[in-house]
């Protein structure tokens, strides 16, 4: 394998550094570098040796750098209560397994366990006097004697592991993590022999994200430290971002002291809108930022905390309830050591140098007596101090999960030792089914029975790595205590809808909230609404676009509007489809119903005057007007008047043949009878024979209906009119209206009309001064001029109107226009006939010359004479037939 040849390339290389090296007994020349390494150590008299590396301080203490003094690496500051314990725990499950007489009984397990300082240069510094056997600088493996080397238990996060990992596997030489669950430990190409007690953390990045996305958190800051922080969050990011959620801000924790970058930190997380920050991270490089942002009184936000601080008692500064309460995490599974607790409280202080700075430091005195006489402020310690009275994170075995793991990876060092130990010759897995001497075995031997290792632990069952982490919610008190409230479980190995479990109504949120924050850039848009993208910001943060008309979106967050469809309309509120209102000029509705009344009372007037004029059908007046002209003028009023009411309610195919028709054909018999009127007494005005006249009337039907009734005929039968939607006109109604057919045949059609109303109005005006007495000339150039006038105004209020209103301006015309030659042509002779029957005589029938001032003049006179007989001999005609 690549480290096997990574380990023959380096070896020659060390051998003739060690020859350089070596002088004679006189010779000054030698290494004098030292490591200043504390810890617990039990070689003596044992058989195997189990390593162990703990961050029992946070950080390396600077030094000055002396020459005149022998090079001694740097010592430590910043006790740990909390991996003291993990520390303690180790010494605790050998001295179990020591005393058990069912695992390895006639092995005594001996102990080198070392302070990392949570520093990669301190884990390189044990990992290295480990291998060597002496606290010498001397990179050579294994120069000291004594018993094997089993295992290194440890090293206590990701980047310290790495480090060791990456020596250790040069040899094959095993390592048992108990909190190093980065993902990028899992290569065995390059981490050969790691091995881990706790899940990998892609499994804890999954968890994380369905809690993120299950709360419909969409935008979230991130922070994260070293390699461990950066491949959770690296993997987390990978799953939340395809699910939607936007990252806020991405930052990254400083190793060690970093007051700028602390502080720079704390400004993006006050000015980010961000209501919830997941951090993966240590605990010792979280607490300055707890800290600072303690200093700047943020609150408001709602942390998720990895394993590695989740149930971390060292960010429990004063008044951090307001900052971390209701913080979220998912922590490994707990467990339970019995007899760790008594064996924790019971410590000598004065056992070793380690134990006598955490007796110090917990109990803030000294147990050396010249230091207290020269340092004034620290008490001497009496070493009887109770440790069972103290609130301390190092006595508190209420949330036993890191130090559960440092139990497990114990046992598993021993487990795999004991089957070492009694494997039977024949049977062994090596060099032919041989055994490996558990006195002097290789490392890669006992690596073979750590991979395969099946084991329990006391009072708990297997020791299998399971991916199951418990959710825990911090709970602060009134008076400042917290709780680790288990509110739920991830199981990644459940199906994918089982796998998250959450007791919504045991979390109690920030500031003490039954509900849940809400962390979005941008509020949902609600149905009725689309999402519009803002340029160069993530895609959660958008502007919420009202769909147009005709539009909708019935969803939650909807990115595009869907158009209705052609008879369907958008609601008021966008949100749903509604079919478009209908529009027609009902029978029902109240314009409706005046037109209707006014349509009938026309109808019924002009029937009237009708009977009126059968009634007095032998009197000088109605004989005078041509009876059966002045009844086919009524007749076709009446036909204008009933028409217009088929203009009215849902349109339907005969509806719109059958109005269009009885409209074009009434005008036409209506102007028609008016224009004969007039020609007529135009030829009495030129003293043409009367048998000319009476040939105009009975050539009434050929000469001017029958042309509007062929090209009626036609339009029906080529382009017949017919109902249809009208969709476009406008966009909440659909219209039903007639359409026409053919634009060219309705528009010859009518414009027959508009010039048999021009021929008409022609010869009205020319004879509107052929009577004295009672001018019907007049009457008729009258009622000619209301029809332009009512039609001219028509055509623009027509097209200026939409829907119904349309239909209305036409009957409005057509009622107006006949109202109109009604009035103007029948109402003077009514009044006559009915008011003034007096003047209902034939004398005054006749036309008089009009003499003007007094006087006539030669060709005025003789006009008037002749006007007065052709108009005698009309009458005494009119009054024959």
């Amino acid at each position: 394998s690549s480290s096997m040849e990574a380990r023959l390339f380096l070896l020659p290389l060390v051998c003739l550094w060690l020859l350089h090296l070596r002088v004679s007994a006189d010779s000054t020349c030698k290494l004098k570098a030292k490591f200043n390494l504390s810890g617990y150590k039990s070689v003596e008299k044992k058989t195997v040796v189990v390593g162990g590396m703990f961050p029992v301080h946070m950080r390396v203490a600077s030094s000055g750098r002396n020459t005149s003094r022998v090079p001694v690496s740097s010592g430590c500051e910043g006790f740990n209560f909390r991996t003291f314990r993990w520390t303690r725990t180790m010494l605790f499950a050998i001295d179990e397994i020591n005393r058990r007489s069912d695992l390895l009984p006639d092995t005594d397990l001996g102990y080198v366990i070392y302070d990392s300082c949570f520093t990669i240069s301190k884990a390189v510094e044990g990992t290295l006097t480990y291998l060597t056997g002496q606290d010498e600088a001397v990179p050579n493996y294994r120069c000291g004697s004594g018993p094997p080397l089993a295992a290194l238990v440890g090293a206590g996060g990701t980047d310290l592991s790495i480090a060791t990992a990456r020596i250790l596997g040069l040899y094959h030489f095993p390592q048992v993590s108990y909190c190093s669950t980065c993902s990028a430990l899992e290569s065995k190409f390059q981490f050969p022999t790691f091995l881990r007690t706790v899940p990998s953390d892609q499994h804890q990045s999954s968890a994380i994200a369905k809690l993120v996305i299950g709360f419909g958190w969409t935008w979230v800051g991130i922070s994260a430290n070293d390699d461990y922080g950066k491949y959770g969050i690296k993997d987390f990011k990978e799953q939340v971002e395809e699910a939607g959620v936007c990252i806020s801000f991405s930052e990254t924790l400083p190793k060690g002291n970093s007051p700028e970058d602390i502080q720079r930190i704390v400004q993006t997380v006050v000015e980010s809108t961000a209501k919830i920050i997941v951090v993966f991270s240590s605990d010792v490089d979280l607490s300055p930022l707890v800290a600072e942002l303690l200093r700047n009184n943020v609150t408001n936000r709602t942390w998720i905390a990895s394993e590695a601080w989740v149930t971390s008692a060292l960010l429990l500064e004063p008044g951090a309830s307001s900052l971390l309460g209701g913080t979220l995490g998912f922590a490994v599974r707990r467990g339970s050591i019995p007899g760790l607790q008594r064996y924790l409280l019971d410590l000598d202080p004065y056992g070793d140098p380690l134990t006598e700075e955490f007796w110090e430091t917990v109990f803030n005195c000294t147990l050396d007596y010249g230091k207290a006489l020269r340092q004034s402020g620290q008490g001497l310690c009496s070493g009887l101090e109770s440790l069972a009275q103290l609130n301390n994170t190092y006595s508190d075995i209420s949330q036993l999960r890191i130090t559960y793991s440092v139990y497990k990876a114990v046992y598993a060092v021993a487990h795999a030792l004991h089957n070492l130990e009694h494997c039977q010759q024949g049977q062994g897995p090596f060099n032919g089914k041989d055994c490996a001497d558990i006195g002097s075995f290789e490392p890669w031997q006992l690596m073979y029975y750590l991979k395969n290792v099946r084991y329990t632990v006391p009072a708990h069952g297997d020791g299998t790595v399971e991916a199951f982490y418990d959710l825990i919610n911090w709970q602060f008190s009134s008076d400042g205590e917290i709780s680790y409230v288990r509110v739920g479980h991830f199981n990644a190995s459940a199906a994918p809808e089982e796998q998250m479990s959450i007791s919504n109504s045991s979390i109690l949120w920030n500031n003490d909230t039954p509900e849940p924050p809400r962390s979005v850039c941008s509020d949902n848009c609600q149905p009725g609404t689309r999402k519009g993208i803002r340029q160069g910001e993530p895609v959660c943060c958008f502007d919420c676009i009202p769909c147009a008309d005709g539009e909708i979106s019935n969803t939650t967050n909807a990115r595009e509007c869907i158009l209705c469809g052609e008879d369907d309309w958008s609601n008021q509120a966008h949100d749903a489809c509604v079919p478009k209102i209908i529009e027609f000029l009902a029978f029902g509705e109240p314009l409706g119903i005046t037109l209707i009344v006014i349509s009938a009372c026309g109808a019924v007037v002009t029937i009237a005057v009708a009977v009126v004029f059968i009634l007095n059908a032998s009197t000088p007046l109605v004989k005078a007007n041509d009876a059966v002209l002045s009844l086919l003028l009524l007749f076709s009023l009446v036909v204008t008047f009933l028409c217009s009411i088929v203009f009215l309610g849902e349109p339907q195919d005969w509806s719109c043949m059958t109005s269009q028709v009885a409209l074009a054909l009434g005008f036409a018999l209506c102007l028609s009878c008016i224009m004969i009127c007039r020609c007529c007494l135009f030829f009495r005005l030129q003293a043409l024979a009367l048998r000319l006249a009476r040939s105009c009337r009975r050539e009434i039907w050929r000469c001017f209906l029958i042309p509007q009734a062929v090209a009626c005929t036609v339009w029906l039968v080529l382009f017949p009119p017919h109902a249809v939607k009208n969709t476009s006109a406008q966009n909440i109604k659909i219209i039903l209206e007639c359409d026409e057919g053919s634009i060219v045949f309705i528009c010859c059609i009518f414009a027959y009309d508009i010039l048999l109303a021009l021929i008409a109005f022609i010869f009205a005006f020319i004879a509107r001064k052929l009577e004295d007495h009672f001018s019907e000339g007049k009457s008729m150039t009258f009622g000619m001029l209301v029809f332009f006038i009512v039609w001219i105004s028509f055509v623009p209020a027509y097209l200026s109107t939409r829907g119904k209103f349309m239909v209305a301006v036409q009957i409005f015309a057509i009622l107006a226009s006949s109202f109109g030659l009604l009035t103007c042509i029948f109402l003077p002779k009514c009044y006559i006939l009915l008011i003034k029957p007096e003047r209902n005589k034939e004398d005054m029938m006749r036309p008089r010359a009009k003499p003007r001032d007094g006087t006539s003049t030669g060709t005025s006179a003789s006009l008037a004479t002749a006007a007065t007989e052709v108009g005698s001999t009309v009458a005494s005609t009119a009054i024959d037939d």
